[in-house]
């Protein structure tokens, strides 16, 4: 009986220990590098895997890796949804036990390919992977969070091919280093095991990524030495670190708005010509509280600078007895007071803002309940300013590259990103959602402003370079000046082609599959 429940473990302890290794790669570790070694003992063992023992073994590989890296989640869940610590581990866990569905379908899908194929894994593995990364970033409203192209956010001159294939083609870079190294290790058992297979093969593959490390090394480093047109604009960050309890707290309002004031004040000492506050920063619902409203245009108008701010905005008013019909918006006032720009937030948070198939889910509400139910925005709009035209992206937008481009596909010249990190508390969270915001910059060959309530705020180049970050949970007004960059990507232009790329190739994979 041990040496059976020995024997059960040690034929996925590889799993295992890839899923473990790939959390470290992530923030707050970083150990960025450590990402192009972490999947070769996963690759390795699934070469003499049946199918059902491949996909429990991607199925194995996925639970430390995705909880590792999304266990911050229980935060809100249990802070602020009322749900008790060992409850809300239970439905982070359950969460994972959804998206390591995916590296489990990847794990039986590279075996069957890998045995009937003369194809090297340093191919096969990294279309597979990117191709079902590609549909967890859309499948059920879409959650590309730990994506592992994301572990690479401070390696700067690795990255700057994503403004053609976005994060996707940097997974595929991580993946297929993977792939060539896991090729060297069962380069034996496959001649051994498969007469038609040789080594040219796999040769081939080797030089093919040899060429690429070069190109994208070099494409790398001339786009970080490149020098774009472009004009400063000097902005200010608000980061009011405003408990999350006390936000919509009636008795907290007058110090809620007080401190965005006085970081304000104190921020036009330093002659901004734009000021941001995080999302939903205004604890009144804006043009519907009239006194709340005059009060705050007022005070903004002293300031002789626009101001970008999150509010709720109630859309509709309902008939009586009804809920509220609400945005989660970013409004932008000019020097004047006047509005000049309105975005509504196109994709909401599940369960935070609604609730998913509510028809099924009726029995379940949303984490934050309120006066109303949450409509998503329909227009991808950019605000114009003597400055400069920018996209805002509220809260999780930015995580969603196909969603962020469309702002950009026409223009632009930067981005600016507003949040409430409170949720995640003193987690890795709020550290895990700045880094991808560096590859939306790069993406789209934009600098990006993020202001958070509670941090992580700071600015980004349109190459990536982190130009400067504000620490957590601490008041702070950061001021920088911003160059703009009006250029147009590949990316911003055309989208995912490299994906749907991947597709494409994964689709004739498994028709071959099938076929044999």
């Amino acid at each position: 009986m041990i040496r059976l429940l020995v024997n059960k473990l040690s034929l996925y302890a590889p799993a295992v220990l890839s899923g473990i290794a790939l959390i470290f790669c992530f923030p707050t570790f970083d150990l960025y590098l450590l990402s192009w070694i972490a999947l070769v003992p996963f690759l390795i063992s699934l070469w003499n895997k049946k199918p059902e023992q491949a996909f429990k073994a991607g199925f194995f590989m996925g639970l430390p890796y995705f909880f590792g890296t999304l266990y911050w989640i229980y935060h809100s869940i249990n802070h602020y949804g009322g749900v008790s610590f060992i409850s809300s581990l239970c439905i982070v866990f359950l969460l994972c036990l959804y998206l390591s569905l995916y590296t489990g379908l990847f794990a039986l899908f590279f075996s069957m390919k890998i045995r009937s194929t003369r194809f090297p894994a340093i191919f096969i593995a990294p279309v597979l992977w990117v191709t079902l990364e590609f549909i967890r970033s859309y499948a059920l409203t879409g959650f590309p969070w730990s994506s592992i192209g994301y572990t690479q956010y401070r390696f700067l001159h690795a990255i700057q091919f994503a403004d053609i294939t976005g994060i996707y083609g940097v997974s595929f870079f991580v993946v297929a280093i993977n792939g060539a190294i896991a090729d060297f290790f069962i380069m034996k058992r496959r001649l051994q095991d498969m007469p038609l297979f040789s080594l040219s093969q796999t040769a081939v593959g080797f030089v093919l990524l040899s060429v690429s490390i070069i190109a994208i090394f070099t494409y790398g480093y001339w786009r970080l030495n490149e020098n774009r047109p472009g004009k400063p604009i000097r902005v200010s960050i608000i980061q009011g670190n405003i408990e999350q309890d006390k936000k919509w707290e009636t008795a907290y309002q007058k110090e809620v708005m007080d401190t965005s004031k006085e970081l304000s004040k104190t921020a036009v000492t330093r002659a901004p010509s734009l000021i941001v506050w995080p999302e939903t920063s205004v604890p009144f619902y804006f043009n519907y509280d009239k006194a709340y409203t005059r009060e705050f245009t007022d005070f903004q108008r002293e300031l002789n600078a626009y101001l970008l701010f999150g509010s709720i905005l109630i859309k509709e008013t309902p008939p009586e007895g009804s809920k509220y019909l609400l945005a989660n918006s970013a409004i932008l006032l000019d020097p004047d007071g006047k509005t000049s720009y309105i975005y509504d937030k196109i994709h909401l948070v599940p369960f935070g803002e609604y609730i998913p198939l509510r028809k099924i889910l009726f029995f379940l509400d949303k984490l934050v309940v309120g006066i109303g139910d949450y409509v998503p925005g329909k227009h991808y709009s950019r605000a114009e300013t003597p400055y400069g035209s920018f996209g805002t992206h509220i809260c999780y937008e930015i995580i969603f590259p196909g969603l962020v481009r469309k702002f950009y596909s026409r223009g632009g010249d930067f981005m600016v990103t507003i949040t409430n990190d409170a949720w995640f508390g003193r987690t890795t969270g709020p550290y895990q959602h700045f880094s991808m915001a560096v590859f939306r910059a790069i993406e789209n060959r934009k600098p990006l402003i993020r202001a958070a309530n509670t941090g992580v705020s700071g600015f980004i180049d349109s190459n990536g370079r982190i130009l400067g970050t504000t620490p957590i949970f601490q008041k702070e007004v950061m001021t920088m000046d911003v160059m703009t960059d009006s250029y147009r990507s590949f990316y911003s232009k055309y989208g995912d082609l490299f994906s749907y790329l991947c597709i494409v190739i994964t689709v004739l994979l498994l028709i071959n599959v099938s076929r044999r």
